[in-house]
């Protein structure tokens, strides 16, 4: 087996822990929350956004930082450096008694979280354009099947043994992938010619270099929309399951909903991805954005739990696409020697997208109820397709134009 292949198989395998480990807590975010003392309902939702959303603050500063040392150096000390950051910062969430600590706690994770971004560079810098499509979908099933059994296990868990246990085996579960790292990548390195060919470049030539192609920098936007209006219901899916059930096991009930999603995304990744090798990714990426605002916007009209998860599943569908599709597009514009750092400031604004979201979300929820952020979540997704179509047609003209 060639490095390249041994590389992707263990990362797949490591992505499938930590995604999986990291699930495990998302859904009942919110229910840990009310744990720690008699409050309403609009503090738990204002505190469940803010909860969510600092980790994504500090990981949206760190990223580009994060990327521009793995060009440098290499990307598996950073995927040891945040694999064994988040497992402590996890591990310490299990015995905190408070939501001020939680949430610096939450703020500490985003400066060593982005193990899954960092193996998504790791990998896209090994494999030739014209499979990177379908390679880069190949990784993120890992991730998507973690995602998958996460919730699900980690709801469980909760109803079972209780919020403390469950965050500190997830933190175990963490601390297992990185140490699969530590012992069995092997980072190709590029041949002394190929590096004498490498121009030395600073932060702000990759900075100009996103700048410069129109098209690049849109395809970060729409990363950002994307990511606005996925976690801009994330934070509140488990209190509008509560809404839509008098079953006790909310928390397990809450990670088949978000499950739903995973199993969605699994079904269909790897064949958007080889669709975009073929058409080209930007294309394929105008249609997800159409598919996942037709699929969101019923989920607010739903009265039975069924009807969500349903609906969950067939939207799942749709997003899981996006990330392979947008990591490729980036692997065929940047350059070799920029690649972490330009998929680093991509990953930026992703958590950029992180951080509005949840906030967006419990502003939104204040005012017109859960329901209503799927009408945003929707919009926001047709934002999408609209810039990113304009940008498309701007640049084909423009091309058209110059062969002349």
């Amino acid at each position: 087996m060639s490095i390249a292949k041994r590389n992707l198989l263990i990362m797949w395998f490591c992505n499938f822990l930590v995604a999986a480990s990291m699930t495990m807590v998302v859904p009942f975010i919110s229910l840990y929350i009310e744990t720690f003392g008699d409050f309403s309902d609009e503090y738990v939702q204002r505190w469940a956004g803010l909860v969510f959303g600092v980790t994504f603050i500090s990981a949206f500063l760190f990223s580009p930082l994060w990327g521009k040392i793995g060009d440098k150096y290499g990307f598996k000390p950073i995927l040891l450096i945040t694999g064994f950051g988040i497992a402590l910062s996890v591990f310490i969430m299990g015995i905190v008694s408070n939501v001020i600590g939680l949430f610096i706690l939450r703020m500490f994770m985003g400066i060593v979280t982005g193990f899954i971004p960092t193996s998504i560079a790791l990998i896209s810098k090994q494999t030739p354009k014209s499979e990177a499509g379908k390679t880069l979908g190949t990784l993120q099933m890992g991730n998507v099947s973690g995602s998958l059994f996460g919730p699900l296990l980690g709801g469980l868990m909760a109803d079972t043994f209780g919020f403390q246990y469950t965050f500190i085996l997830t933190s175990i579960g963490v601390a297992i992938a990185s140490t699969v790292v530590l012992f069995g990548i092997r980072e190709i390195k590029q041949t002394e010619e190929e590096l004498k060919n490498i121009k030395p470049h600073t932060s702000k030539d990759v900075i100009k270099l996103i700048f410069n192609r129109k098209l690049l920098i849109m395809v970060m936007l729409v990363a950002l929309l994307i990511q606005i209006g996925n976690f801009s219901i994330q934070p509140l899916l488990a209190l509008y399951v509560s809404d839509l059930t008098k079953a006790t096991s909310v928390a397990f009930l809450s990670g088949m909903a978000f499950s739903a999603t995973g199993f969605g995304n699994l079904l269909l990744t790897r064949q958007w991805g080889k669709l975009g090798d073929s058409i080209g990714f930007e294309k394929v990426l105008l249609i997800l954005l159409v598919l996942a605002s037709i699929l969101i916007v019923p989920q607010a009209f739903v009265s039975e739990l069924w009807q969500l998860v349903l609906l969950r599943f067939l939207y799942g569908m749709a997003v899981g696409g996006m990330l392979p599709c947008i990591t490729a597009y980036i692997r065929l514009e940047a350059p070799l020697d920029m690649q972490g750092e330009v998929l680093g400031y991509n990953q930026s604004f992703r958590f950029l997208g992180n951080v509005i979201g949840p906030a967006l979300g419990g502003f939104v929820a204040g005012f017109g109820g859960i329901s209503s952020v799927f009408y945003v979540t929707g919009s926001l997704f047709l934002v999408g397709f609209v810039l990113l179509f304009v940008s498309l047609k701007h640049t084909e003209q423009k091309n058209l134009s110059e062969s002349f």
